[in-house]
């Protein structure tokens, strides 16, 4: 069920290239990656990484009174990883092309974060 909301998810995002389900101790649950992406992503290294990263903007935002962080995006030169914290113990990532529908992307990881949300309990 997993791998089929996340292939939903990158398969209708303009410039999706993989999406990932993973526990912020940096255990995948699953993950999807385009075929027709080009260069192989090995996303799960890309969630490990982040999710270390993502653990410290929850914990600086539990510090600054900000509320819980729900939605991080990291833009670099060949990709953009957007992450939706799902809940406590996991998050969802979707990484696409520069030239990607940015916003479609973090639509459509909002509408599938309560899917998985309700898979997972």
């Amino acid at each position: 069920m997993f791998k089929e909301v996340l292939q939903d998810v990158v398969d209708r995002t303009e410039g999706g290239v993989a999406g990932l389900l993973m526990g912020f101790d940096g255990i995948p649950v699953d993950q999807y990656v385009r075929e027709s992406a080009g260069a192989p992503v090995d996303v799960e290294t890309v969630g490990m990484e982040f999710s270390v990263i993502l653990k410290e903007i929850r914990k600086a935002a539990d510090l600054l009174e900000a509320g819980t962080a729900e939605e991080v995006s990291v833009r670099a030169e060949r990709l953009t990883t957007v992450l939706r914290v799902i809940n406590e113990e996991y998050f969802v990532a979707l990484t696409l092309l520069p030239h990607g529908n940015f916003g479609k992307a973090r639509f459509l990881l909002r509408t599938a974060s309560s899917k998985l949300a309700s898979e997972l309990t």
